[in-house]
């Protein structure tokens, strides 16, 4: 017995080493280097699916071949008001992703309750300027003149007109309308109503991507005062372009548009493609839509209408990749930011899928050698962004509350108007203080 003794103790003293060392080993690899000894792992939450998905993963493929040391970790996470939610329960519990990939009409709020890294000074560091981007997808990316996404990529609005409907009540097809005047007069001839139904109408002005940010750009208002940041919903042509949709409403019968529009389809159903639209204002997200249900549809892309035919302009928005607040691998997540900024990032990101936010990588997709995409492209420069502010969603919301009331006779534009610049100017001075 005593001879047993001896020996076991012995045993159990190594067994019990070899644990120690192994239980080192292991929480050594789970806190901070679970791709291996030297490695990173930036994990990134994101809503992609399908080809943009898989662009995304070639762009993982080919960071991760020039930088052996960082490993990339995708995990899903829907899309939504919920995920927003999660992010910010994320950050605020100091345990938020390394990199989310993020609405840049977002930036402003997150930038203002502190949610956001401040990425100005790695960008100036590693070469990424201003200059290299559309002006607007910059702008939408930062927040008192500091830099808080990455832009990735974007998009653009037109005025998309069915030609078959040209011909067919003696409007060139090739010659879309370029004013206002022209708009209402295109709109009247394709119209066909009897009685207060619509079997095809011509043109609705807040239809699809017709937003007031549409129509107050066209006719040349802006939304925001560039030195005070104060927001300016009633300047004088913004209202102008309300009072447009008003009257327009009033002539037709908002009553009966209304009954059209919430009787309208989506996807093949949706208006414009089954023929009862003839014309509306949409995006470059609108192409594949058109292509996969109506292939043979006849119709053309052009500037949106202003009042004098001249200084055509759009809107973008678009997505982005932040570094939340509080992110542990901050140096190796921004790696990975500046190879998605740059042309090879963008090139692989945004082909065959969405439109880059840098012009020369469009330029690669051949996208301006098609007859459609190319008007999308060609009007980037002249696009604008939306304000971005602390208070974005009030505004966006605001604008919409005071179109609707607007059109269907509830204060004038002018009133409406003032009501929203008064709104959300109150709730910004409190980001003064």
């Amino acid at each position: 017995m005593r001879r047993s003794k001896k020996i076991a103790f012995p045993i159990l003293v190594y067994f019990l080493a070899m644990l120690l060392l192994l239980t080192a080993c292991s929480t050594k690899a789970g806190s901070g280097d679970p791709a291996g000894e030297g490695n990173t792992t930036v994990t990134m939450w994101h809503g992609l699916t399908s080809i943009d998905l898989d662009n995304m993963n070639k762009v993982v493929k080919a960071f991760e071949e020039k930088n052996p040391t960082i490993k990339m970790n995708l995990v899903y996470t829907e899309s939504s008001e919920g995920s927003d939610q999660k992010l910010l329960t994320a950050v605020a519990g100091g345990n938020p992703p390394d990199v989310a990939l993020f609405d840049r009409f977002k930036v402003g709020t997150w930038a203002a309750q502190g949610s956001l890294t401040d990425l100005s000074s790695m960008a100036a560091e590693s070469g990424i300027r201003k200059e290299m981007y559309y002006p607007f997808a910059w702008e939408e990316s930062s927040y008192q003149g500091k830099l808080y996404a990455m832009p990735m990529d974007t998009d653009s609005r037109l005025l998309f007109y069915n030609k078959d409907h040209f011909k067919e009540v003696g409007l060139d097809p090739n010659k879309p309308p370029q004013t206002i005047a022209e708009l209402e007069a295109a709109a009247d001839k394709l119209t066909i109503k009897e009685g207060k139904r619509f079997k095809r109408i011509g043109f609705i002005p807040w239809y699809s991507q017709g937003w007031l940010y549409t129509w107050g750009w066209a006719f040349g208002g802006e939304f925001q005062d560039a030195a005070t940041g104060k927001i300016t919903a009633n300047d004088p042509k913004v209202v102008e372009a309300l009072q447009w949709m008003t009257d327009f409403g009033q002539k037709y019968n908002v009553e009966d548009i209304a009954g059209f529009t919430s009787a309208a389809g989506t996807e093949e159903m949706d208006p414009f493609i089954s023929g009862q639209v003839s014309m509306k204002i949409s995006g470059n997200f609108t192409v594949k839509g058109i292509e996969k249900f109506k292939p043979d549809l006849n119709y053309g892309v052009a500037p949106i209408p202003t009042p004098t035919g001249a200084d055509f302009t759009t809107w973008s928005g678009g997505g982005s990749a932040i570094i939340p607040k509080g992110a542990k691998n901050v140096a190796a997540a921004w790696k990975f930011l500046e190879f998605l900024g740059k042309e090879e990032g963008q090139t692989l990101l945004n082909a065959d899928s969405q439109i880059s936010v840098i012009d020369s990588v469009n330029d690669k997709y051949g996208y301006k050698d098609d007859p459609i995409m190319k008007e999308f492209i060609t009007i980037l420069p002249n696009s604008h962004n939306r304000p971005v502010i602390p208070e974005g969603q009030l505004l966006w919301n605001e604008l919409a509350s005071a179109t609707e009331k607007a059109t269907r006779g509830n204060g004038t534009p002018k009133e409406n108007l003032d009501r929203v610049t008064e709104t959300v100017n109150k709730a910004l001075e409190k980001y003064d203080k």
